[in-house]
């Protein structure tokens, strides 16, 4: 039997799964992003670990962290996701900076140049879905898109990098067990070829 925190209607119980939509690089741009953050931690002397390939992302919506995961959210979010149309589009990424963090754990991200219009208006038609579906509240306002590549005690000042970019052909929805580095793919949504 769970302990009595985990189970549903207790709110203090501790999040241990966290659920949002996001984009996720192809393997060249994948692997792109990798090289750069292992180039960056050495030529500008950080400490801090760089996140494997598999979990690089740009999150779209986040739907929020939970004790456990919440399977009605989950296929609630999914037959939204289902209804979005959308055209396919290049993104690219040409700069990389530090976000403000918790001190000593700054997020190094890159930042998007091409294509930042229409990943826009890709987030907002799907957005526009989740709150159709009654998933309004779990949405939090505000999208600053980047791609996180490690996190470290030092902040960077954004500079121009060499662009990692892709076609972006699909979203997906991932549900990434907090504190042990892992994300789950829960489901892919093709968008329409351009």
């Amino acid at each position: 039997m769970p302990p009595q925190s985990a189970l549903p209607g207790f709110g203090n119980a501790e999040p241990t799964d966290q659920v949002f939509f996001a984009i996720l690089p192809d393997d060249a741009a994948g692997m792109q992003a990798s090289v750069l953050s292992r180039t960056l931690r050495d030529t500008l002397g950080l400490r801090g670990r760089t996140l494997d390939r598999e979990r690089l992302h740009v999150t779209l919506l986040p739907l929020g962290n939970f004790p456990g995961l919440p399977r009605g959210l989950v296929n609630e979010a999914r037959d939204a996701a289902a209804s979005v149309a959308f055209p396919s589009f290049r993104l690219a990424f040409d700069r990389v900076g530090s976000f403000s963090g918790r001190l000593g754990n700054l997020p190094l991200v890159l930042r998007v140049g091409d294509g930042l219009a229409a990943l826009g208006d890709f987030q907002r038609s799907l957005a526009i879905a989740l709150k159709r579906a009654g998933l309004g509240r779990h949405m939090k306002s505000g999208f600053v898109p980047h791609m996180t590549l490690l996190y470290d005690a030092s902040a960077v000042a954004e500079r121009p990098v060499a662009p990692v970019g892709w076609t972006v052909r699909e979203f997906v929805l991932i549900h990434s067990l907090l504190g042990q580095t892992k994300h789950i793919v829960l489901g892919r949504w093709p968008l329409r070829e351009a």
